[in-house]
């Protein structure tokens, strides 16, 4: 990953104690570092839910390929719609 360099730009804090960083970051989420007094490191993030985390588990990426190599291999048709409708509502009941 190659870090960009841009001029450095003066920013006021307002009285509400809030900077703005631009327009192109309206919107995300960062993660602001106070690496001492007065030195921050602002950087942008994703933050996963903690009950969205286990969508990101490997096992589960696994999963979801073999689940993907199974739907590519296996078409989704119209024959046979009838008699698997009559077998789901056979077994509700």
């Amino acid at each position: 990953m190659t870090a960009t360099t841009t001029p450095v730009s003066v920013k006021v804090v307002g009285a509400n104690g809030q900077i703005s960083l631009g327009k192109q970051y309206a919107g995300r989420q960062v993660l602001v570092e106070e690496q001492e007094p007065g030195v921050w490191l602002v950087r942008t993030a994703t933050v996963v839910p903690d009950n969205e985390r286990w969508l990101h588990l490997p096992q589960t990426a696994a999963d979801l390929a073999r689940a993907l190599a199974w739907t590519a291999m296996n078409p989704a048709s119209e024959s046979g719609t009838d008699e698997v409708m009559g077998k789901a509502a056979h077994d509700a009941q």
